[in-house]
């Protein structure tokens, strides 16, 4: 069994540390510019489905 030492656990858990750190604030970063590209157009649909249901 090969081993690298502490340095090469302490490496490791940096480069996982850091991997995780920026698959959460990628994820983040898509829910806040992502939401309003489907909340927008939702609003046009209800808007339009009230103003058909005022003509009525």
């Amino acid at each position: 069994m090969e081993t690298h030492g502490p340095l090469g656990t302490l490496w490791a858990g940096l480069g996982m540390g850091a991997y995780y750190a920026a698959l959460i604030w990628i994820n983040s970063l898509l829910g806040v510019f992502l939401t309003p590209l489907f909340i927008i157009p939702l609003t046009w649909l209800q808007d339009a489905a009230k103003a058909k249901q005022a003509a009525r």
